[in-house]
């Protein structure tokens, strides 16, 4: 087949001009690009010239703003970051002799429960592993479903998810949600409530389309109770600041302000309505070869979730998952 519009089959791209490519989109700048690569200058100007030269087009418009690109460019610069992916996957699924985990590993985690656990794990990961380099996103539920659907992510701890024959799950335990409120208030953790009584107080909610704010529409329908709406966010964070100040209480998963309350900056009790529990489940793909980096990270990542609950540190928490979980066997 003859390029169209002169442009040249695109055989002898390697892996340095993809590198180079991703740096410069990222940076806006071959300096600071090279900086990033741990190359000189000329060298990454010489990568992108090849690429265009290979490609038979302008990927990069030099302007006084730095380097920004073209629209051939914005193309290739997707298919460059999905090859570079699928790259380091493959170098975590190939074991070398001496039998030690190396590679990158992106995991999606939810911003509930994120900061905690990743911590614990990224420690685990630096002790036992240090080849192995974690890549953490952070999103809600249905992105991260997307984002293993799309091969974005290797594994993820998700909440109630689709049912999806690209996706398997494994139930590693479930929580009560928790209402809290400012400091001082009647809220104790050793007090559990039911949301009946304090529903008049939750008055800042979830946005519409989070899944709390639907498990807690569904138990007020159940109730015959109306939920209270005095502002809507789709911020955790904004929840936390805004019932410690005192504008209102909210709902949030324990493992989220299990240390704040314990500071005393936030107060809070678990709510015992059996709607407002959620099961917290490993979802790994099954159309693809789980890489030995992966299960290890997938394995460490269940050793931790677990110690927690068995410690106490993920409170009005109940763990689930079968002995012998935290095996996560190649497929």
């Amino acid at each position: 087949m003859s390029p169209r519009h002169g442009r040249k089959a695109w055989c002898g791209v390697d892996v340095r001009q993809l590198a180079a490519l991703v740096a410069v989109a990222q940076t806006g700048s071959v300096t600071r690009a090279a900086d990033v690569l741990h190359l000189v200058q000329p060298a990454v100007s010489r990568q992108i010239r090849l690429l265009e030269d290979e490609l038979g087009v302008p990927l990069f418009e030099r302007t006084r703003q730095g380097m920004r690109l073209t629209d051939d460019g914005q193309v290739l610069l997707e298919h460059a970051r999905r090859a570079l992916s699928e790259l380091e996957r493959a170098r975590a699924e190939i074991r070398p002799a001496s039998g030690e985990l190396r590679g990158v590993v992106t995991l999606g985690l939810s911003p509930s429960f994120a900061e905690p656990i990743s911590e614990a794990l990224v420690r685990r990961l630096a002790a036992e592993h240090p080849a192995v380099r974690p890549r953490l996103s952070i999103g809600y539920t249905r992105h991260l479903a997307d984002w293993l659907d799309a091969a974005d992510i290797d594994l993820a701890v998700i909440y109630e998810v689709r049912p999806s024959s690209a996706i398997e799950t494994r139930v590693l335990l479930d929580e009560a949600l928790w209402v809290v409120g400012p400091p001082g208030s009647d809220l104790s953790p050793d007090r559990p409530v039911r949301f009946r009584d304090v529903h008049e107080r939750v008055r800042i909610q979830p946005s519409p389309t989070h899944a709390m704010r639907t498990m807690l529409e569904r138990v007020a329908a159940e109730q015959n109770i109306a939920l209270t709406v005095a502002v809507e966010t789709n911020s955790m964070d904004v929840q936390q600041r805004l019932a410690s100040a005192g504008v209102g209480y909210t709902v949030l998963p324990s493992i989220a302000v299990a240390k704040d309350v314990e500071r005393g900056h936030l107060s809070g009790a678990p709510l015992l309505d059996d709607g407002l529990r959620r099961r917290l489940r490993m979802a790994l793909p099954r159309t693809r070869r789980l890489g030995y980096a992966v299960r290890g990270v997938a394995e460490l990542l269940i050793e931790e979730m677990r110690r927690s609950v068995e410690s106490g540190a993920w409170p009005s928490a109940r763990w689930l998952a079968e002995p012998g979980a935290a095996r996560i066997g190649p497929r």
